[in-house]
């Protein structure tokens, strides 16, 4: 079997791979819908696909693998993996689990941290807890609800006096606020340098934290996404102040999102002063960027993204070095989409013990569920996905899709 074609196109929001071989199978892969723009990315690598037999999966990656780090080209190089598993999964008439080791869980534990509300009314304790309670009650029947909060999303910016000193400047090198609103008028999900946190921001933090907590009980835990920016003396602090919550984990506090470097020793020294499990990881591309976190016991739980770290058997890999470290895994995937959904409940099922939970998938637009045939339904049933056993990822594309597709994609299902 040969490849003949890798294709590219962006679906709703969403960049969607396909690989077409002479014998007919094909296989999908998909990137976080948040990367409209991974296009070009994907296709620089098809002259070193075309020829190649897509079920030596190791064979291609260690092609393309090194060309390119960390965001955006680890999406594109992850993309390609999961659409080279499942042709070979359908070549071999196998779920993907059954290639990778075979599965030791028939259902895989997720936890919710795409599924979200706003908030009813402004930022406050009140609001988050009512918020969080509205996560509880889902269908879904979550055990694991996360929520950002510090410096992740518009917690920080819509605190006025969030961190001492100026953050937001105008050319004169003044604050600006909106006039009407208070708020800094470069509102926006990124801080773009970090500074103290105020007394108050900090006693605001943990009020907010404890509001969740308490609707959620010890029914449901509650993991936190904090970051990234936030000093190393302030991530202790915030960590040993909720030491008596029982938090799941406190994510991506020093880096995380786009930061492509990983300062494992800030981790480790915030890590060993405190009992409250401390997790980062998803921004990292390749085994090789783990491994300071990982011989430095620099975190409790690592939180790769099979879409972004170079797809699922580097994953597995780094799931297998941790759990031999003693460390925890807990995949990112909110964005993932539903391709991505089905890449992880294979790769879920064929995890270690250090194994607690994926961050549940959810697609840009609801329309994807009506395109998508192959998932169970429900999908999630008491925070479970049962695992399935269909040739590869064991999903497929229906005649609705093709309405969605630019007129420059037109020949993307051929």
């Amino acid at each position: 079997m040969k490849i003949t074609d890798l294709k590219c196109a962006i679906i709703g929001k969403t960049p969607v791979v396909r690989i077409n071989t002479d014998e007919g199978i094909f296989g999908y892969g998909q990137a976080e819908w948040a990367k409209p723009y991974l296009k070009p990315f994907v296709l620089f690598y098809k002259p070193m696909l075309i020829g190649e037999d897509p079920t030596n999966v190791e064979g291609v990656m260690r092609k393309i693998r090194r060309l390119g780090s960390f965001k955006p080209y680890g999406a594109a190089v992850s993309a390609i993996e999961v659409a080279l598993w499942d042709i070979a999964g359908k070549a071999a008439n196998l779920p993907i689990y059954k290639l990778l080791g075979g599965k030791v869980r028939d259902r895989v534990l997720v936890y919710n941290g795409g599924i979200r509300f706003p908030l009813d009314g402004e930022d406050s304790p009140e609001n988050f807890a009512k918020n969080t309670l509205r996560m509880k009650e889902l269908d879904e029947g979550f055990s694991i609800i996360k929520q950002g909060i510090a410096v992740h999303g518009e917690f920080a910016s819509n605190f006025k006096d969030y961190f001492y000193g100026d953050l937001y400047w105008d050319d004169n090198n003044t604050i600006v606020y909106d006039d009407d609103s208070q708020k800094p008028w470069a509102l926006s999900q990124y801080i773009p340098n970090g500074a103290q946190i105020t007394e108050k921001g900090f006693n605001y933090t943990i009020d907010c934290i404890r509001a969740m907590k308490e609707v959620l009980g010890d029914e449901v835990g509650l993991a936190l996404d904090l970051g990234p920016g936030i000093f190393p003396s302030d991530a202790l602090k915030i960590a040993k102040a909720v030491e008596d919550l029982n938090i799941m984990w406190l994510e991506d506090m020093i880096t995380g999102d786009y930061t492509p470097y990983v300062l494992a020793d800030l981790y480790r020294d915030v890590t060993e002063n405190t009992s409250t499990p401390i997790h980062t990881g998803e921004q990292i591309y390749l085994r090789h960027n783990f491994k300071d976190l990982i011989d430095k016991r620099a975190v409790n739980v690592v939180g790769p993204d099979p879409l972004d770290v170079g797809g699922i058997a580097e994953t597995k890999w780094i799931a297998e070095y941790a759990d031999m470290n003693g460390i925890m895994i807990a995949p990112h995937g909110t964005i993932d989409g539903l391709i991505g959904l089905a890449a992880h409940v294979q790769l879920a099922a064929t995890l270690p013990k250090n194994y607690i939970a994926f961050e549940y998938s959810v697609p840009c637009h609801k329309w994807w569920y009506e395109i998508i045939d192959g998932l169970p339904n429900p999908i999630v049933k008491n925070s479970y996905i049962d695992v399935w056993d269909t040739p590869g990822l064991g999903i497929s594309f229906n005649d609705g899709a093709k309405k969605y597709l630019k007129e420059e994609d037109k020949d993307f299902f051929d």
